[in-house]
């Protein structure tokens, strides 16, 4: 199994250089199996919404990529966990913490969209505001 970088999954998702997209296409759409860190798709993640992808087109993205075959993602419960809480209106990477920090009994924050929107998700772990 080999690792891949964000930019392998960034030209393949957003097509912008054909040369390396099409180079991309090839290797994930080769059947190989692929291992995708979680310091890598958080990357992808920030990189697709620095590109002005909406994030309804960031999670179908990530929806997508994730289910090429031979594809595995570190924490992929967790991935799936955080694109539901992100269609719910949490931010992608907020999301992200939080199913990681899943075993703990909260998550403190000076954050109070993410307080406000975890709470209405029903997250667990709770997303409380630090200091109070």
């Amino acid at each position: 199994m080999k690792a891949l970088d964000t930019n392998i999954l960034a030209r393949y998702l957003l097509g912008d250089d054909l040369r390396q997209a099409e180079a991309a296409a090839r290797l994930l759409e080769s059947g190989e199996r692929w291992f995708v860190p979680v310091t890598v798709a958080l990357e992808l993640a920030w990189v697709l919404r620095s590109e002005g992808v909406a994030k309804t087109d960031v999670i179908t993205a990530f929806r997508h990529a994730q289910a090429l075959p031979g594809m595995a993602w570190q924490f992929a419960g967790e991935w799936r966990q955080a694109l539901a809480w992100a269609e719910g209106g949490l931010d992608v990477a907020d999301a992200l913490h939080l199913a990681l920090a899943g075993k703990c009994e909260a998550m403190l924050t000076f954050d109070e969209r993410f307080a406000a929107r975890a709470g209405r998700e029903g997250a667990r772990p709770e997303v409380v505001l630090a200091g109070e």
